[in-house]
């Protein structure tokens, strides 16, 4: 049998970083250091190691600066690999920002059999103590499990899945949450600990959606409710070409009066597509048979957002 391989997708972020001194944590410039480096030295990961690895330098990016144009090469590069049967996982290093969005873009998109973790890095790989290099070997660990599936979060020790997934410290090392759900699991000296299903378990496998498939990406909006907002964000964002808003609702899903008259008219009137998240850093939104805005569950509004605009991309 050939040997199974592990794929590195690099992409930047901070975990990529070099700042100007060992104890430069904020001032740090992201998306310096090539995949190979990262991967250079890394203990257990040399010849000797069961799995081979395959590194390619998808992006060099701070994820804030995350775009469509790289989603698409990076969901592109995946399925090629998944597809690859001496391939036994992937696993994509990525800035903190906007991870949470990447990974639920992954997952929606592609419902991979096999998995796919993203890892991470509070601090610069220049610092004196980086967190990058023990997240990039959790993440390899996962990576490397059979029976692994799934789009996955690896960072400070904790597996989330992607469906569940949030950035909620803007420094701390251990910066990443699954609010109610509670982490997928945990990596303990090189072990996973699973404690409930890989995301998608169970589920039959989808057909690979690529975003190539469509010539242009769907525009939709974040808008908040808030204390004194109107409608006339709404007309101002499709006169801009939005197709979709997201709501991040006050409480369990509402709207203010106003912003709900608003995104009402223009869903009866223009065709706008409305979906509604909590802004609510835990729980959901529990939908009731009289509501005039769809709801999106379990979603955040940033990942609601991305279930959004498939619905658009697909014509739904």
């Amino acid at each position: 049998m050939s040997e199974k391989k592990i794929v590195i997708l690099g992409t930047g972020g901070t975990i990529a970083g070099k700042g100007a001194n060992a104890l430069d944590h904020t001032g740090y410039t992201a998306g310096q250091v090539g995949v190979h480096d990262l991967l250079a030295g890394l203990p257990g990961w040399g010849e000797s190691a069961a799995h081979k690895l395959v590194m390619e330098q998808v992006a060099q990016v701070d994820s804030k600066d995350m775009g469509f144009a790289i989603w698409t090469r990076l969901a592109e590069r995946v399925a090629h690999h998944l597809a690859d049967p001496a391939i036994q996982g992937i696993v994509i290093t990525h800035g903190t920002d906007t991870l949470e969005e990447t990974a639920y873009w992954l997952q929606a998109s592609l419902a991979p059999q096999k998995p796919v973790v993203l890892t991470c890095a509070m601090r610069p790989a220049t610092a004196l103590v980086p967190d990058g290099p023990q997240n990039l070997l959790d993440a390899l660990s996962v990576a490397s499990l059979a029976g692994a599936q799934g789009v996955t979060a690896v960072c400070a020790g904790k597996l989330h899945s992607a469906l569940d997934v949030q950035k909620v410290h803007p420094y701390r090392l251990d910066a990443f949450d699954s609010g109610d759900a509670g982490p997928l699991g945990f990596i303990e000296e090189g072990t996973v600990r699973l404690l409930r299903p890989w995301p998608g378990e169970g589920a039959a496998a989808q057909p690979a959606w690529l975003a190539n498939q469509v010539a242009v990406w769907p525009r939709v909006e974040i808008v908040t409710s808030c204390v004194g907002v109107d409608g006339q964000t709404v007309q101002s964002l499709i006169r801009g070409g939005a197709q979709g808003i997201v709501v991040a609702t006050t409480g369990n899903g509402t709207v203010h009066q106003d912003l709900e008259a608003a995104l009402r008219l223009a869903m009866k009137s223009q065709g706008l597509k409305v979906l509604r998240a909590t802004r609510c850093a835990q729980g959901r939104v529990i939908p009731s048979v009289s509501d005039a805005l769809p709801a999106a569950l379990g979603l955040t509004p940033v990942k609601a957002r991305v279930a959004l605009m498939l619905q658009l991309m697909q014509g739904d």
